[in-house]
């Protein structure tokens, strides 16, 4: 698929490292990789302000849709904007999920899931790496 945002991965890897984002961060973002569970810097935050995409910077989630889901990862049960967050069919690892993309520049946040909180009933389960925050 295209995306409105597109880059090399030597492009996307040199704007990571250059903004300081966590080591996993272009494996996360480019290349579907998982950071280990209860492991990234978001997971536990709970400021307030707005989670975006480390790549393209595109809102993704707001502070006040942020839950702890006890899955070792930053959960979110709806994205800040309708449209930020494309769905695709993941049939990886054995199992069926439902990976999601930034919709702006393609990079991979992680899974929605089902059995989040209402109202929305959903769990954005999302790799830290693949987030920025900007405090409101």
């Amino acid at each position: 698929m295209t995306y409105p945002v597109h880059k090399t991965d030597a492009e996307w890897r040199a704007l990571l490292e250059g903004k300081g984002a966590e080591a996993p961060a272009f494996q996360v973002t480019r290349h579907a990789a998982t950071e280990r569970p209860f492991s990234g810097k978001f997971e536990r935050h709970w400021a307030h302000g707005s989670y975006h995409c480390v790549c393209c910077n595109a809102k993704l989630f707001e502070s006040d849709t942020k839950f702890d889901a006890g899955c070792g990862w930053p959960s979110f049960w709806q994205a800040a904007v309708p449209g930020a967050i494309e769905e695709r069919r993941d049939s990886s690892h054995g199992m069926v999920r439902v990976e999601t993309l930034c919709a702006s520049c393609g990079a991979h946040l992680g899974h929605v899931f089902p059995d989040g909180p209402g109202p929305t009933g959903l769990r954005y389960c999302m790799n830290s790496a693949s987030l920025d925050f900007t405090p409101r």
